[in-house]
């Protein structure tokens, strides 16, 4: 018999997963969790944990360890993706909001960044990202910043082979108030990506937006019009590196000592402080 996603058990059993390791990289990276009093639930992964809002079914945030000296290679894609069955279905954004629509189940910890260590570890932990809680609707259209922000950590893990091969990243929808209505679920617009590395045996962070707003200066009521029937009129993707405050600013996020370790360049001007990235030498850090 076929069982839908939305009523699917996991894989198996949740209760040995570890999740993320705040001392992977030497120094104390906390989780990222809302400083502002919004209840949130800590589900622990392979290699990864991610901070659920039940309010709005989604992560308030990911985190990953990524081992770059120890990652498989060749681990099956498999897109079996499931409930968490440690929380109520009605608090997970399930199956019902990517039906019959353009729009897709967006990795947030991305399949292969946890996928290290042991061949079954490995398998873990490819399998827990395909859990719902680890997902949010992104546009389907795949162009120059989609490709941009899926290819981030690999060029990352570039730039960190120079010093240490560890990378820890935290990774989230912005979850806004004015964030449009879809099938009784807001949907995220922006989402957001903080990297923490050693370099020179020091703590380094780098942040990044990713920008689907639709363009709605045109006609504003048509689109919004639109979305109500519809999914929301995403627009294309366009990524940005910001100040790591911003991220914490924009979220409401305790980003713990990452602000203060940023290497983007102090800005000149405000409306510099959005670096739009073209392609992966856009990238501005600090030697």
């Amino acid at each position: 018999m076929n069982t839908s996603p939305e009523t699917a058990a996991s894989r198996g059993p949740l209760d040995d997963r570890t999740g993320y390791d705040e001392a992977f990289l030497g120094e104390i990276v906390p989780l990222p969790v809302p400083g502002n009093g919004i209840p949130t639930i800590v589900l622990p992964y392979t290699h990864f944990t991610v901070v659920h809002r039940p309010d709005r079914r989604f992560a308030a945030s990911t985190a990953v360890c990524i081992d770059g000296s120890k990652l498989v290679e060749n681990v099956d894609r498999q897109d079996d993706w499931n409930l968490d069955p440690r929380i109520p279905a009605n608090q997970q954004a399930g199956q019902a909001i990517y039906a019959d629509n353009d729009l897709d189940r967006g990795h947030l910890v991305r399949r292969l960044d946890p996928v290290w260590g042991t061949v079954d570890k490995a398998n873990k932990a490819n399998a827990d990202t395909f859990h719902f809680t680890n997902a949010a609707p992104q546009q389907n259209t795949f162009n120059q910043g989609k490709k941009l922000w899926l290819g981030l950590e690999n060029f990352l893990l570039d730039h960190a082979a120079k010093f240490d091969r560890k990378l820890s990243v935290f990774t989230g929808p912005v979850l806004h108030d004015s964030d449009p209505p879809y099938r009784g679920i807001q949907v995220p617009l922006r989402f957001w990506k903080v990297a923490a590395f050693m370099q020179d045996g020091n703590l380094a962070s780098t942040a990044y937006i990713l920008d689907q707003s639709p363009d709605l200066s045109r006609d504003r009521e048509r689109a919004m019009a639109g979305a109500k029937a519809g999914p929301p009129p995403l627009g294309p993707f366009r990524t940005f590196q910001v100040p790591v405050a911003d991220i914490a600013e924009v979220t409401g996020l305790d980003l713990g000592p990452l602000p203060d370790v940023d290497l983007m360049p102090p800005v000149r001007a405000p409306g510099d402080r959005w670096h739009r990235l073209e392609s992966y030498d856009d990238i501005m850090m600090r030697n």
